[in-house]
């Protein structure tokens, strides 16, 4: 005879975890429209069918015991995946349009991310990007709670708290150098050793591209005489277009700097590594936009970048 199989009731576990969430029955029963006798009654024939407690009452709060916090945190990740579920049957399901939420860092250059976002809007079938900026740490808060479908950034994810979050590589490139057209002439032909002593607009002090140009203009001898810093990268392009001083940019999108700020190239280099990756809650991307997006990287767009 087959032994007897232990059936956990869902319902039962989504109102243990919904009041886990919210360490009150009185919040949990509004949200799930249940009256709070009905919903105690519930997590009681839960705690039976486990054989331990969950909560213990402390005052007026509701705290988790031991096995409550071991339970919830099964349960966040049975919830989760459900969620993950839904998503990718609604994406393959059907001609109707795809939402893709990127989070893009706030230290990736946005010509960069714009050519990385741009198969995502050629799949041949209607996409709506949702994007937001933010600091690397925060989009990747934002990735674990399943708002955001991928995160764009020129950094990994690091282990420890973000240890669900997968890093993908999408490529890398040189760095070019740009100034306006007058300045530009001037330095024609005397790269890299024009840069000593010349004006030069900085990417904010301890980001990873900044750490890589003082490195480098050590080795070649150089010293730029720094007249702003500056973390944003359009706005560091736009005092390179107006004059202020000779500005790096990834070779990626070396063109398009060249066409939107009407600036010149004055050098490359290769030994400036710029990466860039993409940061999913997922180790096999499965989002059709992101699978184009990764796709595309890989053997196209870094492929084509200039040579230092």
């Amino acid at each position: 005879m087959l032994a007897r199989m232990e059936w956990l009731n869902y319902h039962h576990l989504l109102y243990f975890w919904m009041t886990a969430r919210h360490g009150s029955m009185a919040k949990a029963s509004a949200e799930l429209r249940l009256a709070p006798p009905t919903l105690s009654s519930q997590i009681r024939q839960l705690e039976a069918s486990l054989g331990e407690a969950l909560f213990v009452r402390e005052g007026r709060r509701l705290v988790l015991t031991d096995v409550g916090r071991v339970v919830q945190g099964y349960a966040e990740e049975i919830f989760s995946r459900g969620r993950e579920m839904l998503d990718v049957v609604k994406q393959r399901g059907g001609p109707a349009g795809l939402t893709l939420a990127v989070g893009v860092s706030d230290a990736l250059p946005k010509l960069v991310a714009w050519r990385l976002l741009q198969p995502a809007l050629a799949l041949g079938r209607e996409v709506r990007v949702v994007c937001r900026d933010g600091r690397h740490d925060r989009l990747l808060a934002e990735l674990a709670l399943h708002e955001l479908d991928v995160v764009l950034s020129d950094a990994p994810a690091a282990g420890g708290l973000h240890a669900r979050a997968f890093t993908h590589l999408l490529g890398e490139c040189g760095v070019s150098f740009f100034a306006e057209r007058a300045r530009a002439g001037r330095l024609k032909g005397r790269f890299p050793r024009g840069l000593d002593k010349a004006p030069f607009v900085a990417p904010a002090d301890g980001t990873a591209l900044r750490h890589s140009l003082d490195a480098w203009f050590e080795r070649h001898g150089v010293r730029p005489r720094i007249i702003g810093e500056i973390e944003d990268s359009a706005l560091l392009n736009t005092f390179g277009q107006a004059g202020a001083g000779v500005f790096a940019a990834p070779s990626v999108v070396e063109r398009e700097v060249m066409r939107q700020y009407q600036v010149r190239v004055i050098g490359r280099t290769g030994d400036v590594r710029e990466r860039y990756y993409a940061i999913s809650a997922q180790r096999r991307v499965k989002h059709p936009a992101v699978v184009a997006m990764t796709e595309a990287a890989r053997s196209t767009i870094f492929d084509r970048a200039p040579a230092g």
